[in-house]
Protein backbone atom coordinates (compact mmCIF):
# COMPACT_ATOMS: atom_id res chain seq x y z
CA UNK A 1 0.00 0.00 0.00
CA UNK A 2 2.34 3.02 -1.15
CA UNK A 3 1.42 6.59 -0.58
CA UNK A 4 1.94 6.91 -4.93
CA UNK A 5 -1.30 3.99 -4.57
CA UNK A 6 -4.27 6.04 -2.56
CA UNK A 7 -7.27 6.33 -4.50
CA UNK A 8 -9.40 9.44 -4.05
CA UNK A 9 -11.01 9.59 -6.85
CA UNK A 10 -14.64 7.74 -5.86
CA UNK A 11 -16.49 6.98 -2.84
CA UNK A 12 -17.61 3.34 -4.15
CA UNK A 13 -15.36 0.25 -5.80
CA UNK A 14 -16.32 -1.51 -8.89
CA UNK A 15 -15.10 -4.86 -10.45
CA UNK A 16 -13.86 -5.35 -13.52
CA UNK A 17 -13.69 -9.19 -15.18
CA UNK A 18 -9.94 -9.63 -15.87
CA UNK A 19 -8.95 -11.04 -19.04
CA UNK A 20 -6.28 -12.79 -18.06
CA UNK A 21 -8.86 -14.91 -15.50
CA UNK A 22 -12.43 -14.93 -14.83
CA UNK A 23 -11.75 -13.95 -11.68
CA UNK A 24 -13.41 -10.41 -10.51
CA UNK A 25 -11.00 -7.64 -9.73
CA UNK A 26 -11.11 -4.25 -8.38
CA UNK A 27 -11.19 -0.78 -9.78
CA UNK A 28 -10.60 2.46 -8.46
CA UNK A 29 -12.21 4.13 -10.89
CA UNK A 30 -9.29 6.71 -11.87
CA UNK A 31 -9.90 9.64 -13.43
CA UNK A 32 -8.03 10.29 -17.04
CA UNK A 33 -5.09 12.38 -17.37
CA UNK A 34 -6.02 16.21 -17.34
CA UNK A 35 -3.53 16.83 -19.68
CA UNK A 36 -3.93 14.79 -22.88
CA UNK A 37 -0.96 15.98 -25.20
CA UNK A 38 -0.44 19.48 -23.82
CA UNK A 39 3.43 18.88 -22.80
CA UNK A 40 3.92 16.40 -25.96
CA UNK A 41 2.87 19.32 -28.45
CA UNK A 42 4.00 22.00 -26.33
CA UNK A 43 7.00 24.66 -27.96
CA UNK A 44 9.65 26.51 -26.75
CA UNK A 45 10.13 29.95 -28.48
CA UNK A 46 13.80 29.49 -28.32
CA UNK A 47 14.66 33.20 -29.38
CA UNK A 48 12.70 34.34 -26.03
CA UNK A 49 14.22 31.66 -24.20
CA UNK A 50 17.91 33.43 -25.37
CA UNK A 51 16.83 36.71 -24.51
CA UNK A 52 15.62 35.34 -20.83
CA UNK A 53 19.19 33.41 -20.77
CA UNK A 54 20.63 36.33 -21.18
CA UNK A 55 19.13 38.89 -19.33
CA UNK A 56 19.87 36.34 -16.44
CA UNK A 57 23.18 36.11 -16.96
CA UNK A 58 23.54 39.96 -17.23
CA UNK A 59 21.07 40.40 -13.87
CA UNK A 60 23.03 37.32 -11.84
CA UNK A 61 26.55 40.15 -12.13
CA UNK A 62 24.14 43.04 -10.66
CA UNK A 63 22.55 40.83 -7.64
CA UNK A 64 26.71 39.32 -7.01
CA UNK A 65 27.22 43.46 -5.97
CA UNK A 66 24.76 43.53 -4.03
CA UNK A 67 25.73 40.51 -2.11
CA UNK A 68 29.35 42.48 -1.87
CA UNK A 69 27.74 45.30 -0.93
CA UNK A 70 25.53 43.69 1.96
CA UNK A 71 28.93 42.49 3.72
CA UNK A 72 29.01 45.29 5.78
CA UNK A 73 25.28 44.77 7.47
CA UNK A 74 24.92 41.13 8.72
CA UNK A 75 20.91 42.57 8.82
CA UNK A 76 21.17 43.27 5.42
CA UNK A 77 22.78 40.28 4.24
CA UNK A 78 20.73 37.72 5.91
CA UNK A 79 17.46 39.52 4.33
CA UNK A 80 18.86 39.55 1.21
CA UNK A 81 19.52 35.70 1.67
CA UNK A 82 16.73 34.79 2.43
CA UNK A 83 14.97 36.60 -0.75
CA UNK A 84 17.48 34.57 -2.73
CA UNK A 85 16.07 31.58 -1.40
CA UNK A 86 12.69 32.20 -1.37
CA UNK A 87 12.44 33.74 -4.91
CA UNK A 88 14.26 30.69 -6.08
CA UNK A 89 17.73 31.65 -7.06
CA UNK A 90 19.91 31.06 -5.00
CA UNK A 91 21.34 28.50 -6.35
CA UNK A 92 23.14 30.60 -8.66
CA UNK A 93 24.98 32.08 -5.59
CA UNK A 94 25.69 29.16 -3.38
CA UNK A 95 29.34 29.59 -3.05
CA UNK A 96 28.32 33.40 -1.73
CA UNK A 97 25.76 32.45 0.55
CA UNK A 98 27.61 29.49 2.13
CA UNK A 99 30.24 31.64 2.47
CA UNK A 100 28.25 34.52 4.16
CA UNK A 101 26.31 32.00 6.38
CA UNK A 102 29.46 30.47 7.45
CA UNK A 103 31.29 33.59 8.96
CA UNK A 104 27.43 34.63 10.88
CA UNK A 105 27.14 31.38 12.16
CA UNK A 106 31.09 31.86 13.65
CA UNK A 107 30.42 35.59 14.29
CA UNK A 108 26.73 34.83 15.71
CA UNK A 109 24.87 37.36 17.71
CA UNK A 110 22.41 34.99 17.99
CA UNK A 111 23.04 34.22 21.94
CA UNK A 112 21.09 34.12 24.98
CA UNK A 113 22.56 37.07 26.26
CA UNK A 114 21.80 39.16 22.93
CA UNK A 115 19.53 41.63 23.20
CA UNK A 116 20.34 44.61 20.30
CA UNK A 117 18.11 42.28 17.76
CA UNK A 118 14.44 42.27 17.66
CA UNK A 119 12.38 39.12 16.86
CA UNK A 120 12.21 39.17 13.42
CA UNK A 121 15.79 39.55 13.42
CA UNK A 122 16.64 37.13 15.83
CA UNK A 123 14.22 34.54 13.95
CA UNK A 124 15.26 35.40 10.32
CA UNK A 125 19.19 34.24 11.70
CA UNK A 126 17.79 31.33 13.20
CA UNK A 127 15.94 29.79 10.45
CA UNK A 128 18.69 30.70 7.75
CA UNK A 129 21.43 29.09 10.12
CA UNK A 130 19.45 26.16 10.88
CA UNK A 131 18.08 25.80 7.39
CA UNK A 132 22.31 25.41 6.67
CA UNK A 133 22.14 22.82 9.67
CA UNK A 134 24.19 24.86 12.24
CA UNK A 135 23.07 24.05 15.17
CA UNK A 136 22.08 27.29 16.68
CA UNK A 137 20.57 27.04 20.21
CA UNK A 138 16.93 27.69 20.26
CA UNK A 139 17.82 29.64 23.61
CA UNK A 140 18.27 32.79 21.68
CA UNK A 141 14.75 33.72 21.85
CA UNK A 142 14.06 33.17 25.82
CA UNK A 143 15.30 37.03 25.95
CA UNK A 144 11.58 37.17 24.54
CA UNK A 145 9.87 35.69 27.59
CA UNK A 146 8.43 37.08 30.36
CA UNK A 147 9.14 36.30 33.99
CA UNK A 148 6.37 33.10 33.62
CA UNK A 149 8.21 31.72 30.75
CA UNK A 150 5.54 33.16 28.39
CA UNK A 151 6.28 35.23 25.30
CA UNK A 152 5.65 38.67 26.00
CA UNK A 153 2.39 39.72 24.68
CA UNK A 154 3.85 43.08 23.35
CA UNK A 155 4.99 40.64 20.64
CA UNK A 156 2.14 40.74 19.39
CA UNK A 157 1.99 44.20 17.70
CA UNK A 158 5.16 43.09 15.80
CA UNK A 159 3.30 40.91 12.75
CA UNK A 160 6.45 40.62 10.90
CA UNK A 161 8.27 39.77 14.02
CA UNK A 162 5.67 37.13 14.38
CA UNK A 163 5.91 35.57 11.06
CA UNK A 164 9.21 35.47 11.40
CA UNK A 165 9.10 33.23 14.52
CA UNK A 166 6.58 31.00 13.35
CA UNK A 167 8.77 29.71 10.85
CA UNK A 168 11.68 29.74 12.72
CA UNK A 169 9.85 27.26 14.90
CA UNK A 170 9.16 24.85 12.02
CA UNK A 171 12.97 23.73 12.23
CA UNK A 172 12.95 22.93 15.57
CA UNK A 173 14.15 19.40 17.41
CA UNK A 174 12.91 17.11 19.97
CA UNK A 175 13.38 18.67 23.62
CA UNK A 176 13.23 22.41 22.40
CA UNK A 177 10.12 23.34 24.23
CA UNK A 178 10.58 27.30 23.31
CA UNK A 179 10.00 26.31 19.88
CA UNK A 180 7.28 24.26 20.84
CA UNK A 181 5.70 27.31 22.98
CA UNK A 182 6.51 29.79 20.03
CA UNK A 183 4.46 28.07 17.35
CA UNK A 184 1.39 27.92 19.55
CA UNK A 185 2.09 31.74 20.30
CA UNK A 186 2.56 33.04 16.73
CA UNK A 187 0.15 30.21 15.41
CA UNK A 188 -2.88 31.63 17.79
CA UNK A 189 -2.62 35.30 17.18
CA UNK A 190 -1.39 35.41 13.74
CA UNK A 191 -4.99 33.57 13.56
CA UNK A 192 -6.30 36.48 15.38
CA UNK A 193 -4.72 39.16 13.01
CA UNK A 194 -5.97 37.68 10.04
CA UNK A 195 -9.77 37.16 11.12
CA UNK A 196 -9.31 41.10 12.44
CA UNK A 197 -10.10 41.77 8.82
CA UNK A 198 -7.87 44.97 8.10
CA UNK A 199 -5.74 44.55 10.73
CA UNK A 200 -2.29 43.40 8.92
CA UNK A 201 -1.35 45.54 5.63
CA UNK A 202 -1.29 44.09 2.16
CA UNK A 203 1.05 42.18 0.93
CA UNK A 204 1.49 40.63 4.78
CA UNK A 205 -1.45 39.78 5.56
CA UNK A 206 -1.33 37.38 2.35
CA UNK A 207 1.52 36.18 3.15
CA UNK A 208 0.68 35.16 7.08
CA UNK A 209 -2.75 33.63 5.66
CA UNK A 210 0.00 31.43 3.40
CA UNK A 211 2.15 30.48 6.32
CA UNK A 212 -0.78 29.75 8.24
CA UNK A 213 -1.94 27.38 5.64
CA UNK A 214 1.41 25.98 5.28
CA UNK A 215 4.17 26.42 6.76
CA UNK A 216 7.24 28.14 3.96
CA UNK A 217 10.05 25.14 5.26
CA UNK A 218 7.31 22.41 4.51
CA UNK A 219 6.50 23.58 1.04
CA UNK A 220 8.12 22.60 -2.68
CA UNK A 221 10.28 25.22 -2.76
CA UNK A 222 10.60 25.56 -6.40
CA UNK A 223 6.54 26.19 -6.27
CA UNK A 224 6.44 28.85 -3.45
CA UNK A 225 9.13 30.63 -5.41
CA UNK A 226 5.94 31.26 -8.08
CA UNK A 227 4.24 32.79 -5.09
CA UNK A 228 7.27 34.48 -2.91
CA UNK A 229 7.64 36.42 -6.43
CA UNK A 230 4.50 38.42 -6.07
CA UNK A 231 4.32 38.70 -2.29
CA UNK A 232 7.98 39.94 -2.79
CA UNK A 233 6.91 42.68 -5.97
CA UNK A 234 4.48 43.91 -3.45
CA UNK A 235 6.52 44.69 -0.29
CA UNK A 236 7.73 48.54 -0.28
CA UNK A 237 11.51 48.77 -0.80
CA UNK A 238 11.74 45.89 -2.86
CA UNK A 239 15.07 45.38 -5.02
CA UNK A 240 13.74 46.06 -8.62
CA UNK A 241 17.23 43.94 -9.97
CA UNK A 242 16.67 41.02 -7.64
CA UNK A 243 12.64 40.83 -9.18
CA UNK A 244 13.71 40.66 -12.77
CA UNK A 245 16.39 38.01 -11.88
CA UNK A 246 13.69 36.09 -10.16
CA UNK A 247 11.18 36.21 -13.08
CA UNK A 248 13.32 35.36 -15.61
CA UNK A 249 15.14 32.47 -14.45
CA UNK A 250 11.52 31.41 -13.79
CA UNK A 251 10.43 31.27 -17.06
CA UNK A 252 13.75 30.17 -18.27
CA UNK A 253 13.10 27.25 -15.74
CA UNK A 254 9.90 26.41 -16.55
CA UNK A 255 10.93 26.06 -20.38
CA UNK A 256 13.60 23.81 -19.33
CA UNK A 257 10.81 21.86 -17.20
CA UNK A 258 8.08 21.77 -20.37
CA UNK A 259 10.97 20.69 -22.58
CA UNK A 260 11.56 17.34 -19.77
CA UNK A 261 8.48 16.75 -19.60
CA UNK A 262 7.82 16.44 -22.93
CA UNK A 263 9.98 14.15 -23.42
CA UNK A 264 8.33 11.93 -20.41
CA UNK A 265 5.07 12.64 -22.00
CA UNK A 266 6.48 11.31 -25.83
CA UNK A 267 8.06 8.08 -23.86
CA UNK A 268 4.60 8.01 -21.58
CA UNK A 269 2.52 7.62 -24.51
CA UNK A 270 4.81 5.55 -26.50
CA UNK A 271 5.07 2.55 -23.50
CA UNK A 272 0.80 3.12 -24.12
CA UNK A 273 0.46 1.42 -20.46
CA UNK A 274 -2.62 4.12 -20.16
CA UNK A 275 -4.24 2.38 -22.59
CA UNK A 276 -3.49 -1.18 -22.31
CA UNK A 277 -3.75 -1.03 -18.42
CA UNK A 278 -6.81 1.21 -18.32
CA UNK A 279 -7.70 0.30 -13.93
CA UNK A 280 -3.74 2.33 -13.18
CA UNK A 281 -3.47 5.80 -12.78
CA UNK A 282 -2.11 8.30 -15.90
CA UNK A 283 -0.12 10.17 -14.09
CA UNK A 284 3.46 10.98 -15.67
CA UNK A 285 3.38 14.62 -15.32
CA UNK A 286 2.14 14.65 -11.41
CA UNK A 287 4.95 12.84 -10.95
CA UNK A 288 7.63 15.49 -12.60
CA UNK A 289 6.80 17.02 -8.67
CA UNK A 290 8.72 14.51 -6.71
CA UNK A 291 12.20 15.15 -8.39
CA UNK A 292 11.62 18.71 -9.08
CA UNK A 293 10.90 18.87 -5.20
CA UNK A 294 14.61 17.15 -5.00
CA UNK A 295 16.60 19.40 -7.49
CA UNK A 296 15.05 21.76 -10.05
CA UNK A 297 18.56 23.62 -10.76
CA UNK A 298 19.41 23.11 -14.63
CA UNK A 299 21.79 20.57 -14.33
CA UNK A 300 20.06 17.53 -12.86
CA UNK A 301 17.52 17.62 -15.89
CA UNK A 302 18.54 14.28 -17.00
CA UNK A 303 18.28 13.37 -13.29
CA UNK A 304 14.22 15.03 -13.35
CA UNK A 305 13.48 12.89 -17.20
CA UNK A 306 14.27 9.66 -15.27
CA UNK A 307 13.45 9.69 -11.91
CA UNK A 308 9.79 11.10 -13.33
CA UNK A 309 9.49 8.10 -15.47
CA UNK A 310 10.62 5.30 -13.03
CA UNK A 311 8.11 6.74 -10.67
CA UNK A 312 5.13 7.24 -13.14
CA UNK A 313 6.08 3.57 -13.87
CA UNK A 314 5.99 3.05 -10.00
CA UNK A 315 2.21 4.58 -9.73
CA UNK A 316 1.39 1.76 -12.35
CA UNK A 317 2.89 -1.30 -10.19
CA UNK A 318 1.28 -0.15 -7.66
CA UNK A 319 -1.97 -0.15 -8.52
CA UNK A 320 -0.95 -3.85 -9.99
CA UNK A 321 -0.25 -4.85 -6.25
CA UNK A 322 -3.17 -2.91 -4.62
CA UNK A 323 -6.09 -2.78 -7.30
CA UNK A 324 -6.12 -5.21 -10.49
CA UNK A 325 -3.39 -8.30 -9.32
CA UNK A 326 -4.77 -11.61 -8.11
CA UNK A 327 -2.46 -12.84 -5.61
CA UNK A 328 -0.84 -15.38 -7.63
CA UNK A 329 0.11 -13.44 -10.25
CA UNK A 330 1.91 -11.02 -7.55
CA UNK A 331 3.72 -13.24 -6.21
CA UNK A 332 5.11 -14.03 -10.02
CA UNK A 333 5.89 -10.52 -10.65
CA UNK A 334 7.60 -10.17 -7.22
CA UNK A 335 9.73 -12.97 -8.28
CA UNK A 336 10.21 -11.98 -12.09
CA UNK A 337 11.27 -8.67 -10.29
CA UNK A 338 13.47 -10.14 -7.78
CA UNK A 339 15.38 -12.31 -10.99
CA UNK A 340 15.90 -8.63 -12.72
CA UNK A 341 15.63 -10.30 -15.77
CA UNK A 342 13.87 -9.89 -19.38
CA UNK A 343 13.35 -13.95 -19.39
CA UNK A 344 11.79 -14.24 -16.02
CA UNK A 345 8.45 -12.30 -17.78
CA UNK A 346 7.54 -15.40 -19.59
CA UNK A 347 5.83 -16.50 -16.60
CA UNK A 348 3.82 -13.36 -16.77
CA UNK A 349 0.05 -12.76 -17.88
CA UNK A 350 0.14 -10.54 -20.70
CA UNK A 351 -0.63 -7.26 -19.06
CA UNK A 352 2.07 -7.61 -16.55
CA UNK A 353 4.54 -7.94 -19.20
CA UNK A 354 4.32 -4.51 -20.95
CA UNK A 355 5.03 -2.61 -17.37
CA UNK A 356 7.73 -5.28 -16.45
CA UNK A 357 9.83 -4.46 -19.87
CA UNK A 358 8.88 -0.89 -19.21
CA UNK A 359 10.37 -0.83 -15.86
CA UNK A 360 13.82 -2.63 -16.51
CA UNK A 361 14.20 -0.91 -19.98
CA UNK A 362 13.90 2.59 -18.21
CA UNK A 363 16.53 1.52 -15.45
CA UNK A 364 18.52 0.84 -18.22
CA UNK A 365 18.95 3.86 -19.89
CA UNK A 366 19.77 5.41 -16.85
CA UNK A 367 22.68 3.17 -16.52
CA UNK A 368 23.88 4.21 -20.41
CA UNK A 369 23.04 7.78 -19.06
CA UNK A 370 25.79 7.29 -16.10
CA UNK A 371 28.29 5.08 -17.84
CA UNK A 372 30.69 8.28 -19.08
CA UNK A 373 30.64 9.26 -15.66
CA UNK A 374 31.92 6.09 -14.42
CA UNK A 375 28.77 5.78 -12.30
CA UNK A 376 26.51 3.27 -13.82
CA UNK A 377 27.21 1.12 -11.13
CA UNK A 378 25.21 2.93 -9.00
CA UNK A 379 21.84 1.66 -10.90
CA UNK A 380 22.29 -1.19 -8.68
CA UNK A 381 21.40 -0.01 -5.53
CA UNK A 382 18.35 2.00 -7.38
CA UNK A 383 17.35 -1.83 -8.88
CA UNK A 384 17.74 -3.43 -5.26
CA UNK A 385 15.24 -0.57 -3.53
CA UNK A 386 12.76 -1.81 -6.44
CA UNK A 387 13.02 -5.38 -5.47
CA UNK A 388 12.64 -4.26 -1.65
CA UNK A 389 9.59 -2.48 -2.09
CA UNK A 390 8.38 -5.12 -4.34
CA UNK A 391 8.60 -7.36 -1.40
CA UNK A 392 6.28 -5.26 1.00
CA UNK A 393 3.95 -4.93 -1.41
CA UNK A 394 3.52 -8.64 -1.81
CA UNK A 395 3.65 -8.72 2.11
CA UNK A 396 0.26 -5.74 1.89
CA UNK A 397 -1.12 -8.05 -0.91
CA UNK A 398 -0.99 -10.96 1.63
CA UNK A 399 -2.86 -9.44 4.41
CA UNK A 400 -5.42 -7.98 2.56
CA UNK A 401 -5.93 -11.09 0.43
CA UNK A 402 -6.21 -12.62 4.23
CA UNK A 403 -8.15 -9.94 5.85
CA UNK A 404 -5.69 -9.75 8.06
CA UNK A 405 -5.08 -6.67 9.89
CA UNK A 406 -1.39 -5.98 11.52
CA UNK A 407 -0.58 -4.42 15.18
CA UNK A 408 0.54 -1.18 14.69
CA UNK A 409 4.19 -1.79 14.73
CA UNK A 410 4.14 -4.38 12.22
CA UNK A 411 2.07 -2.29 9.70
CA UNK A 412 4.71 0.41 10.14
CA UNK A 413 7.69 -1.73 9.59
CA UNK A 414 6.20 -2.93 5.94
CA UNK A 415 4.69 0.56 4.91
CA UNK A 416 7.78 2.66 5.28
CA UNK A 417 8.93 0.95 2.41
CA UNK A 418 6.39 -0.14 0.82
CA UNK A 419 4.91 3.90 0.81
CA UNK A 420 8.24 3.96 -1.94
CA UNK A 421 10.31 6.78 -0.42
CA UNK A 422 13.04 4.28 0.76
CA UNK A 423 13.07 3.54 -3.36
CA UNK A 424 12.56 7.43 -4.35
CA UNK A 425 15.42 8.63 -2.06
CA UNK A 426 17.86 6.17 -4.02
CA UNK A 427 16.24 6.82 -7.31
CA UNK A 428 17.21 10.89 -6.72
CA UNK A 429 20.63 10.38 -5.66
CA UNK A 430 21.26 8.53 -8.48
CA UNK A 431 20.08 10.77 -11.05
CA UNK A 432 22.79 13.25 -9.17
CA UNK A 433 25.81 11.43 -11.21
CA UNK A 434 29.36 12.16 -9.89
CA UNK A 435 27.98 14.52 -7.33
CA UNK A 436 27.32 11.14 -5.04
CA UNK A 437 30.06 8.76 -4.26
CA UNK A 438 29.13 5.27 -3.19
CA UNK A 439 29.43 5.43 0.24
CA UNK A 440 25.64 7.52 0.32
CA UNK A 441 24.05 4.57 -1.55
CA UNK A 442 25.55 2.04 1.32
CA UNK A 443 24.37 4.44 3.82
CA UNK A 444 20.23 5.11 2.47
CA UNK A 445 20.34 1.00 2.62
CA UNK A 446 20.91 1.26 6.29
CA UNK A 447 17.51 3.31 6.61
CA UNK A 448 19.00 6.41 8.09
CA UNK A 449 17.24 8.39 10.18
CA UNK A 450 16.59 11.17 7.32
CA UNK A 451 15.08 8.23 5.43
CA UNK A 452 12.95 6.95 8.15
CA UNK A 453 11.50 10.41 9.22
CA UNK A 454 10.79 11.51 5.06
CA UNK A 455 8.77 7.72 4.90
CA UNK A 456 7.34 8.26 7.60
CA UNK A 457 5.86 11.90 6.78
CA UNK A 458 4.66 9.94 3.33
CA UNK A 459 2.87 7.26 5.18
CA UNK A 460 1.00 8.83 7.76
CA UNK A 461 0.25 11.77 5.38
CA UNK A 462 -1.02 9.68 3.17
CA UNK A 463 -3.15 7.77 5.51
CA UNK A 464 -4.68 10.53 6.88
CA UNK A 465 -6.27 11.84 3.74
CA UNK A 466 -6.60 8.59 1.54
CA UNK A 467 -7.94 5.82 4.70
CA UNK A 468 -11.68 6.02 3.77
CA UNK A 469 -11.46 5.73 0.16
CA UNK A 470 -9.32 3.45 -0.30
CA UNK A 471 -11.38 1.06 2.56
CA UNK A 472 -14.16 1.71 0.39
CA UNK A 473 -12.89 0.14 -2.78
CA UNK A 474 -10.96 -1.98 -1.14
CA UNK A 475 -7.75 -2.23 0.48
CA UNK A 476 -4.96 -3.68 3.09
CA UNK A 477 -5.70 -1.88 6.36
CA UNK A 478 -4.06 1.96 6.65
CA UNK A 479 -2.17 2.78 9.88
CA UNK A 480 -5.74 4.37 10.77
CA UNK A 481 -7.31 0.60 10.70
CA UNK A 482 -4.86 -0.65 12.87
CA UNK A 483 -4.96 1.95 15.49
CA UNK A 484 -8.52 1.69 16.07
CA UNK A 485 -8.22 -2.01 16.22
CA UNK A 486 -5.64 -1.97 18.43
CA UNK A 487 -5.46 0.91 20.61
CA UNK A 488 -9.53 1.80 20.55
CA UNK A 489 -9.60 4.97 18.79
CA UNK A 490 -11.75 6.18 16.96
CA UNK A 491 -11.06 6.93 13.28
CA UNK A 492 -10.82 10.87 14.10
CA UNK A 493 -8.58 9.87 16.82
CA UNK A 494 -6.32 7.76 15.01
CA UNK A 495 -5.78 10.61 12.18
CA UNK A 496 -5.01 12.80 15.41
CA UNK A 497 -2.48 10.34 16.57
CA UNK A 498 -1.08 10.24 12.93
CA UNK A 499 -0.56 14.01 12.57
CA UNK A 500 0.52 14.38 15.86
CA UNK A 501 3.44 11.71 14.00
CA UNK A 502 4.14 13.27 11.36
CA UNK A 503 5.36 16.26 13.68
CA UNK A 504 7.54 14.20 15.36
CA UNK A 505 8.75 12.85 12.20
CA UNK A 506 9.60 16.33 11.13
CA UNK A 507 11.74 16.97 14.41
CA UNK A 508 13.68 13.74 13.42
CA UNK A 509 14.55 14.83 9.57
CA UNK A 510 15.76 18.45 11.37
CA UNK A 511 17.95 16.52 13.73
CA UNK A 512 19.31 14.89 10.89
CA UNK A 513 19.99 17.78 9.18
CA UNK A 514 22.35 19.34 11.90
CA UNK A 515 25.63 19.35 11.95
CA UNK A 516 28.21 17.18 12.56
CA UNK A 517 26.31 14.98 9.81
CA UNK A 518 27.27 11.84 7.78
CA UNK A 519 26.96 14.00 4.33
CA UNK A 520 26.55 17.59 3.69
CA UNK A 521 23.71 19.50 4.93
CA UNK A 522 22.90 20.67 1.15
CA UNK A 523 22.66 16.93 0.64
CA UNK A 524 20.06 15.71 2.71
CA UNK A 525 18.22 18.95 2.75
CA UNK A 526 17.81 17.88 -1.25
CA UNK A 527 16.31 14.10 0.50
CA UNK A 528 13.82 16.40 2.68
CA UNK A 529 11.95 17.70 -0.25
CA UNK A 530 10.55 14.37 -0.52
CA UNK A 531 8.59 15.01 2.57
CA UNK A 532 7.40 18.57 1.34
CA UNK A 533 5.98 16.73 -1.38
CA UNK A 534 3.66 14.90 0.82
CA UNK A 535 2.88 18.30 2.75
CA UNK A 536 1.86 20.41 -0.15
CA UNK A 537 0.09 17.84 -2.44
CA UNK A 538 -1.90 15.70 0.29
CA UNK A 539 -2.74 18.72 2.32
CA UNK A 540 -6.16 18.22 1.80
CA UNK A 541 -6.35 14.99 -0.04
CA UNK A 542 -4.40 12.07 -2.36
CA UNK A 543 -2.89 15.12 -4.94
CA UNK A 544 -1.40 12.55 -7.30
CA UNK A 545 -4.76 9.90 -7.63
CA UNK A 546 -7.08 12.90 -7.31
CA UNK A 547 -4.78 15.36 -9.39
CA UNK A 548 -7.79 17.19 -11.45
CA UNK A 549 -8.57 19.87 -8.97
CA UNK A 550 -5.72 21.63 -6.39
CA UNK A 551 -2.67 19.57 -8.21
CA UNK A 552 -3.86 20.77 -11.31
CA UNK A 553 -3.68 24.75 -10.63
CA UNK A 554 0.00 23.54 -8.82
CA UNK A 555 1.55 21.98 -12.43
CA UNK A 556 -0.56 25.10 -14.40
CA UNK A 557 1.38 27.64 -11.69
CA UNK A 558 5.05 25.55 -12.19
CA UNK A 559 5.13 24.09 -15.29
CA UNK A 560 2.56 26.03 -17.47
CA UNK A 561 2.50 29.30 -16.79
CA UNK A 562 5.05 31.93 -17.67
CA UNK A 563 5.51 35.57 -15.50
CA UNK A 564 4.90 38.16 -17.01
CA UNK A 565 7.62 40.44 -17.26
Amino acid sequence: MAALSSPCVASSFSYAEGKESKELRRSAEYHPTVWGNQFITISIDQEKLDEWSKRVTDLKEEVMKMLENAKGSEKLEMELIDNLQRLGVAYHFEKEIEEALKLMYNNSGLSPESTDWDLHSTALQFRLLRRRGYRVSSDVFSKFLDQQGKFKEALTTDPNGMLSLYEAAFLGTHREAILDEALAFTKKHLQLAVNAHGHLKHPLEAMVKHALELPLYRRIYRLDSRNYITFYEMQEGHSEKLLELAKYDYNRLQSLNKKELGEVSRWWKELKLAEKLSFARDRAVECYFWPVAVYHEPKYSRGRVHATKVIALTTVIDDIYDVYGTLNELELFTHAIQSWDLAAMDQLPDYMKDCYIALLDCIKAMEEDLAPQGKSHHVLYLIESMKRLCRAYLVEARWFNQRYIPGVDEYIQCSLVSCTYPMITTLCCVGMGDEVQEELFTWLESDPTIVDGTSRVCRFMDDIVSSEFEQKRGHVASAVQCYVKEQGLSEEEACKKLREMTDIAWKDINEACLEPAPFPVPLLQRIVGLARVMEDLYQYGDGLSFSNTYTKEKVAVMLVNEIPI
